[in-house]
């Protein structure tokens, strides 16, 4: 049941985009296309997982045992800019058009919030690596799903009629704000 209450936390309630307000940057940035943006999605959970991962196991094995906590910060930035790198290689030679779409972004994953939020959060919230590999995947699910959902209602308002001063970021701004209004009814749920 634990399980459960962690997915849709982090899914729907605690949405790290539209609720928690960290990985911004991405939103607004890849949530043009829909396809740059499950792209976009599927890379933030592969690094966000792994960064959760790894990072749990320095801060219980390595950092803790040796009194170094405050290195957390650094030493978490480090791994996730590590594992950025190794997807960034490994989308150029899977798939190269998904590669070029993401163009800059990939490497703003490395100082995506978000993927650094998500792991701090898993040790402040005192997770097991079970639990905190469940949150960080539901989180990477809540972060994609708000990032795709996005980008189909911006790829739609290219052919509405919007008045020229409210186009592009703008009214993208709106509709974030109009996201976050409608995520917060799950609010009860958990």
């Amino acid at each position: 049941m634990e399980y459960i209450y962690i997915i849709i936390a982090a899914i729907f309630v605690n949405n790290v985009i539209l609720a928690q307000f960290l990985g911004i940057c991405p939103f607004i940035g890849v949530s043009k296309k829909v396809e740059t943006a499950m792209g976009m999605g599927m890379a933030v959970l592969f690094v966000m997982t792994l960064a959760t991962i790894v990072t749990w196991l320095i801060q219980t094995y390595v950092l803790v045992p040796n009194e170094l906590g405050f290195l957390q910060t650094l030493t978490f930035i480090l791994v996730i800019a590590a594992l950025v790198q190794m997807v960034e290689i490994i989308l150029k030679k899977v798939a190269p058009s998904l590669y070029q779409a993401l163009g800059i972004f990939l490497p703003l994953i490395t100082t995506n919030c978000a993927v650094l939020g998500v792991a701090i959060m898993t040790i402040q919230k005192g997770y097991n690596l079970a639990e905190g590999t469940v949150f960080a995947v539901s989180t990477a699910i809540g972060f994609a799903f708000a990032l795709v959902l996005f980008a189909g209602i911006r790829e739609q308002l290219e052919t509405a009629d919007i008045p020229e001063g409210m186009k592009g970021t703008p009214i993208a701004l709106i509709i974030a704000g109009l996201m976050a209004m409608a995520f917060m009814g799950f609010s009860g749920l958990v």
